[in-house]
C-alpha cells in the first residue's frame, strides 16, 4: 500500500455481477438495479452502475462470489460519473454475517495469490 493511501484494507480488482436495492430513511426500497464490482475489500466495494446512487443512501447488495451469493448491507459513501451514463460508487459495508464475511475474506485471499 502507498504511504498516501489511507485505506485500512487491501482492494483486489475483481469484476462480479451484483444486484442492489437502495433504501430510504425508513428502510423502504425505492430503487433496484444491477451493477458490477470494480474492486473488493473486506469493508467495501467499488460499484459500477448505469444509474446514479445518492451518497449516504443505505444499500442492500447481493453479490456473486465464485459459486456463492453473499448478502451485504452498506452505505454509499461517494459517487462520480466515470463516463456518459456510467457511475462509480464507493460502498462501505455496514452489516455482513460471519459466514458471508468468511466467503468474502477467502475470495480476497485467493485473489491475492
Amino acid at each position: 500500500m502507498d504511504d498516501n493511501d489511507k485505506r485500512r484494507h487491501i482492494r483486489v480488482k475483481s469484476t462480479n455481477l451484483l444486484n442492489f436495492v437502495c433504501r430510504g430513511e425508513n428502510g423502504e426500497p425505492y430503487h433496484q438495479g444491477m451493477g458490477r464490482t470494480l474492486n473488493v475489500s473486506e469493508d467495501g466495494i467499488l460499484l459500477e452502475t448505469y444509474k446514479p446512487l445518492d451518497p449516504q443512501t443505505s444499500i442492500s447488495i447481493t453479490i456473486g462470489i465464485e459459486d456463492e451469493l453473499v448478502d451485504i448491507e452498506g452505505e454509499v459513501v461517494f459517487l462520480k460519473e466515470s463516463a456518459k451514463d456510467i457511475y462509480v460508487a464507493g460502498i462501505r459495508f455496514s452489516q455482513i454475517n460471519d459466514k458471508e464475511q468468511m466467503i468474502l475474506l477467502q475470495f480476497i485471499k485467493e485473489f491475492q495469490k
